[in-house]
């Protein structure tokens, strides 16, 4: 926009003289600083330290594949450079700039003013032998944003930051749902903790049939390929139950949580991600021994904690623990269910050889749950129910760091003013190897 109202600038049919031409331009300088635009202003950079990167996937289902395609735009050179371990399903990538890989890791130097990182990604992966935990077909496709896009590490300008965004081209017919909000297949992602953000948690594409309701202040969408069974409106009737139970352990819920469902050829259980999870359509609700998978993946959702090396029981008892509490604080089971529930899980825990292992198995977690219900009672017991575990689970999901059981001593140990015998090295079944106390 001209400055000087009236003015048109356009090209000269002949060029002045040089003179006629510096003293043109230092009028039209001074009258611009007139009409209200500061030099300082004028001097400041057009955008600040931030670049702009698109996540362009294109699906082909027949072939089971996607290709992906980073986009960077950005005024001068932010991003200097971005490096990710190459992936057993990762092929063909081709960028411009500088792009070498070597021994597994694939290092890419874009131009100083942006440019495009590209790949195909294979899509399907059996999950231990058994189903699949990615899956991409001629009717749907169901996997992580992991899955098609490494995990990335950059080196960037000092304090420089990106602004991202992801965009699903999609075949006629298909429609795609991931945990960011979103329309007509493009996502923004925003993550105020991180400057270089990248998609993450699980998607869904092909025909879909979608749930929405917002539940104790989280905004929760649960979506499967049509003609899969998917349990829609069953676990948004038990979230509307359970969720506000959860609320009252947990620091604080999440703003938005993403539930995706297929049946087979999909692995057979249920799995969490960032503000989302995957659930098999063929898994229920709650199980014959009263627990609920969906309830203990949204446990590892809404904590929010990762255990250090050995203590993997400490968050997969806590999930577990709370998805049986869950149901009977909600009134889903009755008591004498609940009671149930807990004797079948001791009676497996003797199944248990130690509880600090590199995973928690089913009969570890059973334990695990064991060892958690000693602890609150005892916590109960010397504060006359002033505290419990549930404000010992609240102080360790505010944590930044990984979970041990000094961690947990240390909480539980400060909540309950005291000593506690639960937490004793010789009272935890193997874990004096690691932990000597």
């Amino acid at each position: 926009m001209n400055c000087i109202p009236g003015l048109t600038i356009s090209e000269p049919a002949r060029r002045p003289p040089r003179s006629r031409s510096l003293l043109a331009a230092a009028l039209l300088l001074v009258s611009c600083t007139a009409c209200g635009a500061p030099p300082s202003e004028e001097a400041s950079p057009a955008s600040p330290l931030t670049y702009r990167i698109e996540y362009r996937v294109i699906p082909d289902a027949a072939a089971g594949s996607v290709r992906v395609t980073l986009e960077l735009e950005q005024e001068r050179a932010l991003l200097r450079e971005l490096r990710f371990r190459r992936d057993a399903r990762v092929s063909n990538i081709a960028g411009d700039g500088d792009l070498v890989e070597a021994a597994g890791l694939t290092t890419w130097r874009p131009p100083l003013r942006g440019g495009s990182l590209s790949w195909q990604v294979q899509i399907a992966h059996r999950r231990n032998g058994d189903g699949y935990d990615a899956w991409l077909g001629p009717d749907w496709g169901l996997f992580r944003a992991e899955d098609i896009i490494p995990r990335a590490a950059t080196r960037t300008l000092k304090s420089a930051k990106s602004e991202t965004s992801l965009v699903v081209d999609l075949a006629s017919g298909w429609s795609v749902v991931t945990q960011y909000p979103g329309k007509d297949g493009r996502f923004e992602i925003g993550n105020p903790e991180r400057r270089f953000d990248q998609p993450s948690g699980w998607i869904v594409m092909g025909d879909l049939g979608v749930r929405r309701d917002t539940i104790a202040g989280t905004r929760v969408a649960v979506a499967g390929p049509t003609g899969q069974s998917a349990r829609r409106l069953d676990m948004l009737a038990m979230l509307h139950w359970t969720l506000p139970e959860l609320a009252r352990v947990v620091p604080e819920l999440p703003p938005r949580l993403t539930i995706v469902s297929a049946g087979d050829p999909m692995w057979r259980g249920g799995l969490s991600a960032p503000q989302s999870m995957f659930l098999h359509a063929d898994r229920p609700l709650i199980s014959e021994n009263a627990t609920s998978t969906l309830l203990h993946e949204l446990l590892h959702i809404s904590l929010g904690i990762t255990a250090d090396e050995g203590y993997d029981w400490i968050v997969e008892g806590l999930a577990e623990y709370y998805s049986l509490e869950l149901l009977k604080r909600s009134g889903t089971i009755s008591g004498s269910r609940y009671e149930q529930a807990r004797t079948k899980l001791a009676n497996w825990s003797a199944e248990a050889d130690s509880l600090c292992a590199p995973v928690s198995s089913g009969a570890t977690t059973a334990l695990a749950v064991t060892v958690l219900a000693a602890l609150d009672k005892e916590i109960r017991a010397i504060g006359k129910d002033a505290a419990s575990l549930d404000e010992v689970t609240q102080a360790l999901s505010r944590l930044d760091t990984k979970i041990d059981l000094a961690a947990l001593r240390t909480l539980a140990e400060e909540i309950a003013g005291s000593k506690l015998d639960t937490l004793h090295i010789d009272s935890l079944p193997g874990c004096r190897t690691i932990d000597p106390d």
